[in-house]
């Protein structure tokens, strides 16, 4: 482990000094640049539950029962269904969502997707397909491809509308004759002596009712109140998103995802139908300019709009005076569970990072592989307490792929933010270049971004290659006092950046998960 640590910032050390190289010739003209939401709400959290492990009609016919039917929930539903299990689904609102996020799916997400066999359903919905991002700060930019070449031609990202990928993948899941989907808040989990022994719901008429599985899974989405009793949520809003719908224009680069490295933080464009293209503002902090007495027109129109593509600006203008503007909070949050016998929690209920690397249905996704494949032994789940020991090695085999795409999340929107800080100015400059100078200092980074790489160990080492990076650009030609100050300051910035993250994450389950004991856990 040492020797791996050691290995890991010796390749840092390398890829910040290679950069610093090539930048350096670059710049002389020596060398060319190589190219969800789980929506269900609920009330109250556990109520004591007497009687035996029934479904409301007396029978025991319920395997799992799973709240909301958002990404996580409808696609964990086709998949335990194909395996053969007996699920109820119970969604707070089976119409069509609209949200202003979980449009955009990665090529690593995308790749789970076709493991769990819904590929299909981001057909017909008019999705785009998306090969990498573009990246724009002050009057620059880059383009960064996916590194797709060693996967099937129809591996890419897609951006669709989130609304008609979730209610594509609910009715794959609906067309099972063993999974029953109904419409229901659910308002508390049944509990005794510890053991969750299902939920109790009420119905769309208004009835009360109570529904019994040996396992309850929670996919009810961001604002989640059941997982109050099975994690411990530190549930953070660093800013807000802005959202707009752009009509008939086209982006600088086909089939891309556009970044501007704006002040004071970044503003996103990906198209999500083949004449639309979803806008985001980031918003630093918890409040935003009032949509109702014209501030945020105003602000989108004075702040923003000089920061945009002249490509699109026009068409950003007229998006802004049609006045369907729209705000949602970025939240963030740790995994921190508390492992229940009889209950799990999964998606946006379980674990959040910031919006702005498109990761949520990744994890969610590639969580789903990992509990199918822990589940697919077992037939009888209804020993809970020896289910619930099992199922602890969940926890321990999503983290390698959930905390990178999270650490990254977290990372990149800090970097990305603009700051008064020189060192912070450094970070984010030296940021740009370094994804600018492409080869493996890009095909890195956005391997890591897309899904198709998320090995923690990478992630830290490009990270702090940046960072030398910067330093490197700092002290050539010729250091100074001032400049190697800037350049010690800007360590220390990267390091508050990500080692904070990486702790909240799990340092021992994110790059050693072999050592912690669940991992070993086998059905018994």
């Amino acid at each position: 482990m040492v020797d791996l640590g050691l290995s890991g910032s010796l390749l840092a050390v390398v890829l910040g000094f290679v950069a610093v190289f090539c930048f350096f010739i670059q710049r002389n003209g020596g060398c060319s640049k190589s190219k969800i939401d789980d929506s269900a709400t609920s009330t109250t959290t556990t109520t004591v539950y007497s009687g035996k492990s029934r479904s409301k009609d007396g029978n025991d016919d319920v395997d799992i029962i799973i709240v909301g039917a958002g990404v996580a929930g409808a696609a964990l539903a086709h998949t335990l269904g194909k395996e053969g299990r007996r699920v109820q689904v119970i969604e707070r609102d089976l119409t069509e969502p609209d949200r202003i996020v979980g449009e955009l799916l990665q090529p690593g997400g995308y790749l789970k997707l076709q493991e769990l066999g819904l590929e299909d359903c981001v057909e017909k919905i008019d999705a785009q397909r998306v090969f990498g991002y573009a990246l724009f700060k002050d009057g620059k930019s880059t383009r960064l491809s996916y590194p797709l070449e060693k996967f099937h031609s129809d591996v890419s990202g897609r951006s669709f509308h989130n609304g008609r990928f979730i209610q594509r993948m609910r009715e794959k899941a609906a067309a099972l004759p063993n999974v029953k989907l109904e419409q229901g808040t659910v308002t508390s989990l049944l509990e005794e002596n510890g053991i969750i022994r299902g939920v109790q719901y009420k119905t769309k008429s208004g009835e009360e009712l109570k529904a019994y599985a040996p396992l309850t899974v929670v996919c009810d989405g961001c604002f989640s109140n059941l997982r109050r009793t099975l994690c411990d949520p530190k549930v953070e809003v660093p800013s807000c998103f802005v959202g707009l719908v752009l009509e008939n224009c086209q982006l600088p680069h086909e089939n891309h995802g556009h970044v501007i490295l704006a002040d004071p933080s970044p503003i996103l464009f990906y198209p999500i139908s083949s004449t639309e293209v979803r806008c985001l503002v980031d918003v630093p902090g918890q409040k935003v300019p009032s949509i109702s007495n014209g501030e945020m027109a105003k602000y989108l129109k004075s702040v923003v709009a000089p920061q945009v593509p002249p490509e699109i600006k026009d068409a950003f203008i007229a998006a802004i005076d049609k006045g369907n503007i729209r705000t949602m909070p970025n939240r963030s949050m740790p995994a921190a569970p508390h492992p229940t016998p009889g209950a799990l929690l999964m998606g946006d209920a379980f674990n959040m990072r910031h919006p702005l690397t498109g990761g949520g249905m990744t994890v969610a996704l590639s969580d789903i592989v990992v509990l199918r494949d822990l589940l697919k032994p077992l037939r009888d789940l209804n020993d809970a307490s020896t289910l619930c020991r099992y199922l602890e090695s969940f926890y321990t085999l999503r983290k390698p792929v959930a905390s990178t795409i999270n650490t990254l999340a977290g990372a990149l929107y800090k970097v990305f933010c603009a700051s008064p800080d020189q060192a912070r100015k450094e970070m984010r400059e030296a940021c740009f270049d370094y994804l600018s100078l492409g080869g493996v200092f890009s095909d890195g980074p956005v391997s890591l971004l897309s899904g198709l790489n998320p090995r923690p160990l990478s992630l830290v080492c490009h990270f702090f290659a940046v960072a030398i990076f910067g330093v490197g650009r700092l002290l050539l030609p010729f250091p100074s006092p001032k400049r190697i100050w800037i350049g010690a300051r800007l360590i220390s910035s990267a390091s508050a950046i990500i080692f904070p993250i990486i702790k909240a994450e799990g340092v021992r389950q994110m790059f050693f998960p072999a050592t912690v004991p669940a991992y070993y856990r086998k059905p018994s």
